[in-house]
């Protein structure tokens, strides 16, 4: 018969129990210990002894062992022959077990521990583990990690470990991160927060190699208060020298923003210093007003070149530096800015705004809505035409919308006031613009039920006509500050514009007639299938060139566009688009890509894009473009996982990126090697390799390809988000 005893001190005497199946039942000072076992034995209120399957609870702590003795003034209980310990953060088991239960203090021998809670749990071994408060533990000759029961794949081997769950602090010392069994980093001395939180402390190094050779780089996470951090990187580029970068970040209930600097003194490849810096500011006064700085600026146009990625690289040729304040006070809405361009390797120098200020008011009164758009703004540039440009464009409009159809008409008055300084030999000047500007929207929708291999398909027909008329006005006389003629789209095809910015608005008496049809699925929502065509219809021949002369148009029409596009299955998609040029009989644009993304980490796309006239070449001509993109993510065994994308240039017969690699996810750590070469500009290619090891819950080391892989592959997945597969 199993014995049970609730033990507390009594103030009588001294009563000796030998294998007696008795409950006494008292309450201890710091909670009542519960006792169940074989046989139990021992003398009130001095101690007790439990052997055969013992198991006892106080407060929210379990233990298990072959046997226990229990020493009552003490509180202090002692377990061996493999004893178990549970609480609620977390658990022990050991050869041998010493707990006093008032100051949550003892020691364990040869044990295994988990601690934690949820997702984030440290599993490991340690030689000796001591207890020196509540959730407060020191290990020694330990060896931990986050993974699942058994998965000793990776872990890391300490000399000493401290755990403290109270502040969330993990130290680890004369430790090795080893992989695989193979140590591949050492540090005498690190620190982590338990819960997956921030903490300051060195981060994992990250090591790659590529065109400046070797390059390492040792991050410092800086944990300045809960709404201040840094990281500190000194970064070696074997080619170059050392770089130091620094990354602060600070946020406050009305304001926030983030400072960041790469500094490389003494360049070795470029014999000169290097450097960048960027500003981001956003802070809110009052609910109407607000204010921003933002910008980046480099040492020489060739920096994104030398450091970025292929992105940065592709994507950097005029740094924006701008501050702005907004204020809305609800029916209008003003934006006073400031704003220069820092021009880079292959980009054209840009005017700076000194100031600008815009004004934009939106009012509702019924079916009809009164606007108003207005900006005034300074230009400077070093050496073109400086002066003011002062727009004000106030419209009414009226919409009729109904289940069968919309119409909108609206109609505006577009002025615009040039103050321009003396400029070549010219003296100051002003000029004056002022157009009508009436258009005409109108659409109908119709649709009808059908059907399609067994399937309910809803199918639509939606024509629609735009009809613009702005009288052709001589603008030669006017400076071209921030303009650039559109290219022909759909979107465009619905604008009264083709310019960009206020220094050019073209001559138009104009229809565009359009009709779209979709095919979609009852079921599943799908589009199944939508096919468009447009094309523009001059009613005159009047027009205005981008240099602002007037013009006599020879064509009576624009060009045909065409769309197809639509999710053909569940996991197959295709988008397409064609532009016919009718006065040369020629096709003018065309792009296509056919993307099949069965599930999560299984996409193959491939994209076509032809443009007669849009290569760019050594001698400053235009030329014909035609690019063949193929890229895929797809598994090639059990949680291997191929990338890949290649970006050929039909025209130059020669590749403008090439990237492969693979990615692993083990459950525990993931490992990516991603191999990359790209051009950036028209002869220079440039490698990167990437190679990271990202370990679960703890860190990762390597150089992380993940935003290069999300912008080359269309749909592509982060495995650490993909169910494991088979």
């Amino acid at each position: 018969m199993r014995s049970r005893f609730r033990l507390a001190p009594l103030s009588a005497a001294l009563l000796p129990l030998f294998l007696a199946p008795v409950a006494l039942a008292e309450t201890l000072p710091l909670g009542s210990l519960q006792v169940e076992a074989d046989t139990i034995s021992g003398q009130m209120e001095q101690q007790l002894r439990a052997t055969g399957s013992v198991k006892a609870t106080r407060d929210g702590q379990q233990f298990e062992a072959d046997w226990l003795e229990y020493y009552v003034d003490k509180q202090l209980l002692r377990a061996g022959d493999r004893a178990r310990m549970r609480q609620p953060d977390g658990a022990v088991d050991a050869d041998a077990l010493e707990a006093y239960l008032a100051t949550d203090s003892g020691s364990a021998r040869n044990a295994d521990f988990a601690f934690g809670h949820d997702r984030r749990v440290l599993r490991g071994h340690a030689d000796a583990l001591i207890m020196e408060g509540k959730s407060k533990y020191r290990l020694q000759g330990t060896r931990a990690n986050t993974c699942e029961p058994g998965d000793d794949s990776w872990y890391l081997r300490a000399g000493s470990l401290d755990l403290d769950y109270g502040r969330n602090v993990g130290v680890a010392k004369n430790a090795w991160v080893q992989f695989e069994g193979v140590p591949i980093l050492y540090t005498p001395w690190m620190d982590f927060p338990l819960d997956g939180g921030r903490k300051s402390g060195l981060l994992f190094p990250t090591i790659t190699t590529g065109s400046d050779g070797l390059q390492v780089a040792v991050p410092y996470y800086w944990n300045i208060a809960p709404n201040y951090d840094a990281t500190i990187t000194p970064r070696y580029i074997e080619q170059r020298g050392t770089m130091l970068g620094l990354e602060a970040r600070y946020l406050q209930p009305g304001y926030q923003g983030r400072v960041y600097t790469e500094q490389l003194p003494g360049d070795k490849k470029a014999n000169t210093d290097r450097h960048m810096w960027q500003l981001e500011h956003q802070q809110q006064l009052n609910q109407q007003l607000t204010f921003g700085l933002d910008g980046r600026i480099v040492s020489d146009p060739d920096y994104y070149d030398d450091f970025g990625n292929s992105t940065a690289a592709a994507t950097s040729s005029n740094l924006l530096r701008q501050a702005w304040m907004n204020y809305n006070p609800g029916w209008a809405s003003f934006n006073l800015s400031a704003s220069r361009y820092q021009t880079l390797a292959g980009g054209t120098e840009q005017y700076a705004r000194v100031p600008k200020l815009t004004i934009a008011s939106s009012r509702q009164f019924g079916s009809f809505r009164a606007q108003l758009e207005s900006e005034t703004t300074r230009f400077e540039h070093r050496t073109l035409q400086d002066g003011w440009r002062s727009v004000a464009y106030p419209s009414i409009s009226w919409r009729l919308d109904k289940p069968w159809g919309f119409l909108l008409a609206k109609a505006g008055l577009h002025y615009t006031h040039y103050s321009l300084d003396a400029y070549n030999g010219a003296a100051a000047s002003t000029h004056n613009r002022t157009l009508p500007i009436t258009t005409l929207d109108s659409g109908l929708f119709f649709e009808r039920d059908t059907s399609f291999q067994g399937r309910a398909l809803t199918q639509t027909l939606e024509p629609r006509l735009y009809f613009v008329n702005i009288p052709r006005e001589d603008q030669s006389q006017l400076p071209n500050f921030d303009t650039s003629e559109n290219d022909l789209s759909f979107a465009q095809l619905f604008s009264e514009n083709r310019f960009s910015g206020y220094d050019r608005i073209n001559a138009a008496k104009q229809v565009t007639a359009a009709v779209t049809s979709r095919l979609q699925d009852n079921e599943s929502g799908l589009e199944r299938l939508r096919v468009a065509i447009g094309q523009r219809f001059y009613l005159n021949d009047d027009d205005i060139t981008l240099s602002g002369s007037t013009a006599s148009r020879e064509q009576k029409r624009s060009d045909i566009l065409s769309s197809v596009g639509g999710d053909l299955s569940s996991a197959l998609r295709l988008d397409a688009s064609y532009q016919y040029n009718q006065a040369l009989k020629k096709t003018e644009r065309f792009t296509t890509q056919l993307r099949y993304s069965p599930a999560a980490g299984k996409t193959l796309s491939v994209r076509y894009r032809f443009g007669r006239n849009e290569l760019l070449d050594n001698d400053g001509n235009y030329g014909p473009l035609r690019t063949v993109d193929i890229a895929g993510q797809w598994p090639i065994a059990r949680n291997w996982y191929l990338v890949a994308r290649q970006n050929y240039s039909l025209q130059d017969k020669k590749v403008l990126q090439r990237l492969a690699g693979v990615e692993y996810n083990q459950g525990c750590w993931i490992v990516r090697v991603v191999g990359e070469r790209y051009l950036t500009d028209v002869s220079q290619y440039k490698n990167a390799v990437y190679l990271q090891l990202e370990l679960k819950d703890l860190s990762s080391l390597g150089n992380n390809p993940m935003e290069t892989l999300r912008l080359a592959i269309p749909g592509y997945s982060d495995i650490n988000n993909i169910p494991e597969t088979e």
